[in-house]
């Protein structure tokens, strides 16, 4: 079983889908966990013991607070979770600019302002452990290939892909022992995907059963991804078990990808 016995983790988007399950899973495996999310998170918080605090990752002065609280809550920082996002499908031509900026602002400046600020915080604690700190970043399928009416969302999962290579090969360079990795779900369900669903099940027609049913035809393996798929690779790469990976591309998508 995996080990994180003194690690602390702040996991953003945390009060509920996959941040919760990600937040679940790295408090069974003995890290203090702090969540954080524009929602409430405190129920999820003390479902398993953690700590919960109201944050904005749009704002950088929010994100100073949060890492502040890890310290204050726990003593520091090892873990960094950035899963925060929203998502909604559109055509260009009814993408406002609005639209269009707000999804990069919660999906890339939220996860950019968490690198800027987690990383040193990280980087007082990292020595200690073998596998050194650890930022996982929440991509997606969309952020490895298009998709019809993604335009704003496939921008902002590729730019999160993107940065997370670029911040690895720097904490690299700087010899800050913090691996960054990226994990790419497939469809998965959650809350937002049955809202996805529902919007489909209205535009095409169908009931949302015949929704999710086409959503897991998409898949080779035969079915949508549970929470706890992602989770468990969140958990992996936040482990010393990937102690020498870094600046990689997790991808869970049932084979969604594969073809």
């Amino acid at each position: 079983m995996t080990n994180l016995a003194g690690r602390i983790a702040l996991v953003t988007g945390g009060a509920r889908g996959l941040g919760a399950a990600a937040a679940r899973a790295l408090a069974q495996a003995g890290a203090k966990v702090v969540i954080t999310d524009i929602g409430d998170g405190s129920e999820t918080a003390a479902a398993i013991g953690g700590a919960y605090l109201k944050h904005d990752v749009t704002s950088e002065t929010e994100w100073e607070a949060a890492i502040a609280f890890a310290k204050s809550t726990y003593g520091g920082l090892d873990i960094l979770v950035n899963n925060a996002g929203i998502h909604f499908a559109r055509p260009i031509a009814m993408t406002t600019l609005e639209d269009f900026q707000r999804m990069q602002a919660v999906n890339v400046d939220g996860v950019f302002l968490g690198l800027k600020h987690g990383i040193p915080a990280i980087a007082e604690r990292a020595q200690q452990w073998d596998g050194g700190g650890a930022i996982v970043n929440i991509s997606s399928v969309a952020g490895l290939v298009g998709t019809a009416n993604h335009i704003a969302y496939n921008a902002s999962k590729g730019a999160v892909r993107l940065m997370t290579k670029s911040a690895a090969l720097e904490c690299a360079e700087l010899k800050l022992k913090i691996r960054v990795n990226s994990v790419h779900p497939g469809v998965i369900d959650t809350q937002m995907a049955a809202s996805a669903w529902a919007m489909s099940s209205k535009v095409r027609g169908n009931d949302e059963a015949a929704e999710r049913a086409r959503a897991a035809r998409f898949h080779p393996l035969g079915r949508i991804g549970r929470d706890t798929d992602v989770a468990n690779a969140v958990l992996f790469l936040a482990s010393d078990a990937a102690a020498f990976m870094t600046g990689s591309e997790v991808v869970v998508d049932g084979g969604m990808t594969a073809a």
